[in-house]
């Protein structure tokens, strides 16, 4: 279950459906991704087809990283079976 965002504006998408702060052309990708964290008990689970899914190293060492499209990202932690501090973001 997620309990904690970085990203104001995906927090605000996933809960009330509003696209301002994310990229209109993210919207069908990012349902998908934030429906799967909020069901998944182990980030393992987010290795899907088409997920590109990693761990990430140096100073994002701990989280997680599945690809929206092209640079855009959503990482993620883990605390026990929650998901924490999501964020989307543009690698560049």
């Amino acid at each position: 279950m997620i309990k904690t965002w970085e990203h104001k504006g995906l927090q605000k998408f996933y809960q009330t459906g509003s696209k301002s702060g994310i990229q209109p052309k993210h919207v069908n990708k990012l349902k998908i991704i934030l429906q799967l964290l909020d069901a998944i008990a182990n980030p393992l689970d987010m290795n899907l087809p088409g997920m590109s899914f990693h761990t990430l190293t140096g100073k994002s060492k701990g989280f997680y990283s599945v690809t929206v499209n092209a640079n855009w990202r959503v990482i993620f932690k883990f605390d026990g079976k929650d998901v924490i501090l999501v964020d989307y973001l543009d690698y560049h």
